[in-house]
């Protein structure tokens, strides 16, 4: 079976990072996250995928390739516009199969990948949406369920009162070829807002089956800050890159240099070749991405620092996140969010 990855969107809203970057490739624990999701669908059994890509396409392609420094094979299914989420899995019909996996590859999520396709099969409907429940489902697309699955109705980004229920889409689906022949060529098609009603009122037999593994939709600076803290608490246990300290909730990359006196506070994530000077202080909840320099007397908590970001000397920083290259201090900094092509100064 393959997995069609949904790429191709600009992740307007956890910008600025992803001024200069699709979503997906937002850092998370520094490493991509759609790199996380291919590993992580590889070892559920999955070696075969489709990215169906628009903006940033090249530096998707660059870091990812055909798949095979992952022991994978990637296909990629360009649209020359964008096409929404239906419209995009018909762009990719001719690499599909009968049946496959699509997934908005900005979600994040651990599941089961097995069980869900076993539900598949055990059905006799064209569509399974996975599921998710939230105490709010006014932001997302809520589901009436029935009798053994089915779902009756779907409504996209309910009013809260009017929701049918707290169960919402979680971003992926297993679809069979047939349920293509819905979907019109060559436009814009949202399979929430068209493609799924449709099915329902034909009868072509659309089925939810709830998740049980982690789900988080990154798309706020908010939910990304809260994503890492749940990393390192071990709630999501993505793996980690580096050597874990004594299980103390201390990870260090190789070539990582620690200035006299500095000390690190669990829970701590630093990549490999990270510099921290003398006398800072970092953590509780922070995560340091590669090559980054920390100057002396440093204070760091609650932050997420992307690669090669610079922060100078002094510098006092809470609940900040900033992307790659970031400059920053020697100021007090609290909740700043820049990405690599600008220089933080005083809020």
């Amino acid at each position: 079976m393959k997995a069609l990855l949904l790429a191709g969107g600009l992740g307007t809203r956890l910008r600025p990072l992803t001024e200069n970057r699709p979503k997906p490739m937002a850092l998370v624990g520094n490493r991509p996250w759609l790199e996380h999701l291919i590993l992580d669908y590889k070892q559920q059994g999955i070696r075969s995928f489709v990215i169906a890509v628009k903006h940033y396409r090249e530096m998707i392609e660059s870091h990812l390739g055909d798949g095979s420094k992952y022991g994978v094979s990637i296909e990629y299914a360009v649209e020359k516009e964008l096409l929404g989420t239906a419209g995009a899995i018909k762009n990719a019909e001719a690499l599909l199969g009968d049946r496959f996996l699509v997934v908005n590859a900005d979600i994040i999520h651990q599941m089961d990948l097995q069980k869900a396709i076993r539900f598949h099969e055990e059905h006799d409907g064209m569509v399974t949406i996975c599921l998710t429940e939230v105490d709010d489902p006014s932001h997302y697309g809520a589901v009436e369920m029935g009798q053994g699955g089915r779902i009756r109705s779907f409504v996209e980004k309910p009013k809260l009162a009017e929701a049918p229920s707290n169960l919402i889409n979680a971003g992926i689906y297993i679809v069979d070829r047939a349920a293509l022949r819905y979907i019109p060529s060559g436009g814009a098609v949202s399979i929430e807002k068209e493609t799924f009603p449709l099915l329902i009122r034909n009868g072509a037999g659309v089925f939810g089956h709830k998740l049980e593994g982690y789900w988080m939709d990154m798309g706020t600076t908010e939910r990304y800050r809260q994503l890492h803290w749940d990393v390192l608490d071990r709630r999501f246990p993505l793996p980690i890159s580096g050597e874990a300290l004594d299980d103390n909730g201390i990870w260090l990359g190789t070539g990582v240099r620690i200035g006299q006196g500095a000390l690190l506070v669990p829970p701590v994530m630093i990549g490999p070749n990270v510099t921290i000077g003398d006398r800072s202080v970092i953590g509780p909840y922070a995560v340091v991405g590669a090559g980054s320099r920390i100057g002396g007397g440093v204070r760091m908590a609650r932050t997420i620092l992307w690669d090669r970001c610079r922060i100078r000397t002094g510098a006092q920083l809470s609940n900040c996140i900033f992307g790659t290259g970031t400059h920053a201090g020697p100021h007090i900094l609290h909740e700043a969010v820049c990405n690599r092509v600008l220089e933080v100064q005083r809020p």
